[in-house]
């Protein structure tokens, strides 16, 4: 069973989102040829703890890092090593969640290294983002988590994708996995009733080939079994009123604008 958040737990979730918005803001400037995803782990680590917060991963069941960099073939999970550095063409997904005052905020998403993107990345990479929205664009009160995986997979499979079914969105609040799981694929009018109070992520993750993943030995690690690129964006939502609160949405976030150009009914965050 979800566990319905009260509006004071809304309210703090929306500090918490605010500030994994906030940080992953801030770690894109940083992304360029050169910079090794060890740096990367470093600058999001202190600018979370500058502001009062815990970076959510880590420690967490063991991950040894503070932030998830997951590059080209790496479908989610990527752990920062300063031998590991960004080249000129990569795509590079970059997971943040925070912990503030005993609430999480998680979001994601994927950036392009430099100015030289291959087609195939440069596919992948819009074609989650715009899963994102659609899904986004389903969500309200009454419909059902088969129509939030329905919109991903529709539109993926339409671009000549695929949606990774080994990994799903999660409840969040208080805890950082909790129920409902919130599968990117799936058939129109099945699986829960989303209802209001209910919080989650949605994060779809797209493959350019093959749905399936393979688990790399640190136990953490999963790519592609073909060695196609994946791309993933994520957002952690409120069910409020007659639609949502994207947590993790900045004002000018692209994905929440388009959204609600979709016809999503989007409110964005206040905070008091």
């Amino acid at each position: 069973m979800a566990k319905l958040k009260s509006s004071d737990d809304i309210q703090m979730m929306r500090a918490a989102g605010r500030l994994a918005a906030e940080t992953l803001r801030h770690i894109g400037q940083f992304v360029k040829p050169g910079v090794s995803t060890e740096e990367i782990n470093t600058i999001v680590h202190n600018y979370i703890v500058e502001r009062g917060a815990y970076p959510s991963p880590l420690n967490y069941k063991g991950f040894p890092k503070s932030v998830c960099t997951s590059i080209n073939d790496v479908i989610c999970h990527g752990i920062p090593h300063p031998e590991v550095k960004l080249n000129e063409g990569d795509i590079i997904n970059i997971d943040v969640t925070v912990t503030l005052n005993g609430y999480f905020g998680d979001t994601s998403r994927t950036f392009y290294v430099g100015n030289s993107i291959p087609a195939d990345r440069q596919l992948v990479t819009e074609t989650a983002e715009e899963s994102l929205a659609r899904a986004l664009a389903v969500c309200e009160h009454g419909v059902r988590i088969g129509d939030i995986g329905h919109a991903i997979q529709n539109y993926a499979e339409s671009k000549g994708c695929s949606v990774v079914r080994d990994f799903v969105g999660h409840g969040i609040g208080k805890v950082f996995h909790e129920e409902p799981a919130i599968t990117h694929y799936g058939r129109p009018g099945t699986g829960m009733k989303l209802v209001r109070g209910m919080c989650f992520t949605i994060e779809p993750m797209i493959n350019g080939g093959d749905w399936r993943s393979k688990m790399l030995k640190d136990g953490w690690t999963a790519v592609t079994p073909d060695g196609k690129p994946s791309a993933q964006f994520e957002h952690t939502i409120a069910l409020v009123g007659e639609g949502i609160e994207i947590l993790t949405a900045l004002p000018d976030d692209p994905i929440a604008l388009r959204a609600r150009a979709l016809g999503a009914k989007v409110v964005w965050p206040q905070l008091v």
